[in-house]
């Protein structure tokens, strides 16, 4: 991928996150928030929605953090391995320990004297939104990208995650989930698109060089010639 399209994603992925953390933010701590709209405080709802999406851009740095070291490790996982099959295997296995830590420990950890059921909703969502999301980049490619996309959106989100999962305030838990998902969802399904286009835009420009130096030497040889 090329710088421009780099830096495209960079900030594309940084206003979806501020976006996403902005709407989100009111709906998941609505009984915080509920009274600026009750009274229309439109000047608290705007301090509010800025310092919202002020947050959700810090979720989206993390998120792009955490896409690259996906990429970084996904490369080094192939060469350890020697094989995608092989590999493929070892990403299941984590997938299905981190779904269960996500619901077994976390249980263990803050569900003294409650149900088991709100700690499986919340791995149910990250797992639907992981399979979906993995669905359409399998579509987009090919069937060898599905395990390696629903690794990336199951593991790397929970350990983006894991700050407010360790603090397991519910507003906060929504509040951070969905735009590291959104984020990451994005990120995942626009990066062949985006190498696809750096790579037409390198072909362009190696065939302009190529006619502007071809256009250089019948302008030299035709000057021989007069001369």
């Amino acid at each position: 991928m090329n710088s421009r399209n780099l830096v495209k994603l960079f900030f594309t992925t940084l206003l979806i996150g501020g976006i996403t953390g902005g709407v989100v933010g009111f709906l998941a701590r609505w009984g915080e928030f509920k009274p600026y709209f009750s009274s229309f405080e439109v000047s608290s709802i705007l301090s509010t929605f800025i310092w919202l999406f002020g947050v959700g851009l810090i979720f989206s740095v993390i998120s792009q953090a955490g896409f690259f070291a996906y990429l970084t490790i996904h490369r080094f996982g192939l060469g350890i391995f020697k094989s995608a099959y092989l590999w493929n295997a070892v990403q299941i296995v984590l997938i299905l320990f981190v779904v269960f830590d996500l619901v077994y420990l976390r249980y263990l950890n803050f569900g003294s004297g409650e149900g088991i059921t709100s700690y499986i909703v919340l791995a149910l969502i990250v797992l639907a939104a992981a399979l979906l999301t993995a669905f359409f980049k399998m579509k987009q490619t090919n069937g060898r990208s599905f395990i390696p996309a629903l690794f990336f959106m199951v593991v790397f989100t929970v350990l983006e995650w894991l700050p407010v999962l360790n603090s397991n305030d519910e507003g906060w838990l929504y509040f951070m989930l969905f735009p590291l998902l959104v984020c990451n969802a994005y990120q995942l399904l626009v990066l062949s698109k985006l190498i696809e286009r750096s790579q037409k835009e390198l072909a362009g420009k190696r065939a302009q060089k190529k006619a502007q130096i071809k256009g250089a030497k019948m302008k030299a040889g035709e000057l021989g010639k007069g001369s």
